[in-house]
C-alpha cells in the first residue's frame, strides 16, 4: 500500500493543473476573508486617517476601476505565460526528447507563476463584486482591495523572475544538470551503504500467479508482499522490475507452492500504469541523458559538445556508486529469503549508460574519447575486481569502434593511446 500511494503522490506531480488549481482556491478565500474582516467589523481601514497612506483610500468608482485593471491585466499575462510554457516545451521536445517533456510538466515553479497570476485575477473578482456605489448600499473594502494591490506586485516580481527562469531552464546544460540531480537522488535512495543479503540459487519457476491488465511497472511493495511469503511460508520470484512494460495476461511472479489468494495479494503489491516513473527505477535518470546525448549526436542537431558533458555526468554518478552497493533483489525474514526481484546490477548501468552513446557516436573522435576518459576516471576510484571488468568490457568496445569509425590515424592514435592508459588505471589503480 505505502508503494501504490507513493505511485499516486508521483501521478499527482504530473498534473500541471493542480498546483495553480490550489493557488487559485486560496487566493478566493483570502478575498472573502479580507471582505468578511470588514463586513463583521472585525477589522478596518479608516480611509480619513492620517496614517491610511500605506493601503487603498479612494472610493468605489476608484476600487472599481482599480480591480478591474488588475483582473483584467493578469488574466492577459497568464495567458502570455501559458504560450511561453508552451513555447518552452516544444522547444525542450524537439531538441531534447519527448520524455523530458515531464521534467519541465513537474517544474512546481512553473505551476506557481501561473498559479499567482490566475490567483490575482479571481481575487481582484471576488472583491469586485462587493464593491457598492451610493446609488446602492455603499461598501467599500479597504482592506481587501489593499490586498489585489499586493498581489499585483507580487505578480510583477513574479513575471521579471517567470522569464529569467524560463530562460535558463531550456538551457541543454541546465536541464542535463537536473536530471542529473535526479539520478543521485535515486543512487542514494536505490543503493546501500553494506552489501545485500546474496540471491539464491534455486529460484521458484512453478505456480505462476498475478496475470494482470497490461501497463508499465511503477513500483512494487517489496516489504508487504515479503510478509505475505513469510506469512504463507512460500518464496515468491517476480520476474519483471519498475520500468518494465507487463503486457496483459502476463504472469508477473512464480511461487515456490500454491497459495489461495495468490493473485490478489501480487495484484495489491504491484503498480501498473501508462507510462514508467522514477519512483523505484534506477535507470529512469540514466535513460533521459542517453536520449539527450543521442539526439545531440543525430545528424540534424550534430552537437557533440551535448553528447560529451552526458558521459561526464553518467562517470559522477558511477563514481558515486563506487563506495556503495546494489541491491541483489533477495527479502529476508527470519534468515530465509521469501521473495527474490529482479534488480539493476553493475553492468546492466554500464550498459544502460554507454551502449546507445557509443553506438550513436561511432565516428565522433570527441565523444569517443571523452568516454575512455571518463572510464579512467571511474576505474580510479572503483575498486571491485568485477566492476573494473565490466569498465574494461566497455573501454574496449569503445576502442574497437574507434577502429572502425575513425578514418584519421591521428586521431586513431590518440584514441589508443587514451584506452591505453584506461588499462594502466585498471591494472595500477592510478596513472603513471
Amino acid at each position: 500500500m505505502k508503494a501504490r500511494l507513493q505511485a499516486w503522490i508521483e501521478i499527482l506531480g504530473d498534473l500541471f493543473w493542480l498546483r495553480p488549481a490550489l493557488i487559485v482556491l486560496g487566493c478566493i478565500l483570502l478575498a472573502q476573508f479580507g471582505v468578511w474582516l470588514e463586513t463583521a467589523h472585525v477589522a478596518g481601514y479608516d480611509p480619513s486617517s492620517p496614517d491610511a497612506n500605506w493601503g487603498y483610500s479612494g472610493g468605489a468608482e476608484g476600487a472599481r476601476a482599480l480591480l478591474s485593471a488588475i483582473a483584467s491585466s493578469n488574466i492577459g499575462v497568464a495567458g502570455t505565460t501559458f504560450s511561453i510554457t508552451i513555447a518552452a516545451l516544444t522547444l525542450a521536445s524537439g531538441q531534447m526528447g519527448p520524455r523530458l517533456l515531464r521534467n519541465f510538466i513537474r517544474d512546481g515553479r512553473n505551476q506557481t507563476v501561473l498559479g499567482i497570476f490566475l490567483g490575482t485575477f479571481a481575487y481582484s473578482l471576488m472583491v469586485l463584486r462587493t464593491v457598492r456605489t451610493v446609488e446602492e448600499d455603499p461598501f467599500v473594502p479597504h482592506l481587501a482591495i489593499t490586498g489585489a494591490l499586493v498581489l499585483a506586485l507580487i505578480a510583477i516580481g513574479t513575471l521579471v523572475w517567470f522569464v529569467h527562469h524560463i530562460a535558463t531552464s531550456i538551457n541543454i546544460e541546465t536541464v542535463v544538470d537536473a536530471v542529473q540531480q535526479d539520478l543521485c537522488k535515486a543512487i542514494e535512495a536505490r543503493t546501500l551503504d553494506a552489501a545485500d543479503a546474496a540471491r539464491p540459487s534455486d529460484v521458484p519457476t512453478g505456480n505462476a500467479v498475478a496475470k494482470t491488465g497490461g501497463g508499465y511497472l511503477q513500483a512494487v511493495d517489496t516489504d508487504a508482499l515479503a510478509d505475505w511469503a513469510e506469512e504463507n511460508r512460500i518464496t515468491v520470484a517476480l520476474r519483471v522490475r519498475p520500468g518494465d512494460y507487463v503486457p496483459s495476461g502476463f504472469p508477473v511472479a512464480f511461487l515456490s507452492a500454491g497459495v489461495e489468494g495468490a493473485d490478489g495479494a501480487i495484484a495489491r503489491a504491484v503498480t501498473l500504469g501508462r507510462r514508467p516513473t522514477s519512483l523505484q527505477d534506477l535507470e529512469y535518470s540514466i535513460r533521459q541523458l542517453v536520449e539527450i546525448a543521442v539526439r545531440a549526436l543525430s545528424p540534424g542537431i550534430n552537437d557533440p559538445f551535448t553528447a560529451g558533458s552526458v558521459v561526464d555526468h553518467l562517470g559522477d554518478a558511477l563514481c558515486r556508486i563506487a563506495p556503495r552497493y546494489l541491491a541483489t533483489g533477495a527479502v529476508v525474514r527470519e534468515g530465509q529469503v521469501v521473495l527474490v526481484h529482479p534488480v539493476t546490477d553493475y553492468d546492466g548501468l554500464c550498459d544502460a549508460m554507454f551502449h546507445m552513446i557509443r553506438q550513436n557516436a561511432a565516428g565522433s573522435v570527441l565523444v569517443l574519447g571523452r568516454m575512455l576518459d571518463v572510464l579512467a576516471r571511474v576505474a580510479e576510484v572503483e575498486r571491485l575486481a568485477d566492476r573494473l571488468r565490466e569498465l574494461r568490457r566497455h573501454a574496449d568496445l569503445v576502442a574497437d569502434a574507434a577502429r572502425r569509425g575513425v578514418a584519421d590515424p591521428q586521431d586513431l592514435g590518440d584514441l589508443l593511446e587514451r584506452h591505453a592508459r584506461f588499462v594502466l588505471v585498471q591494472e595500477t589503480g592510478r596513472l603513471a
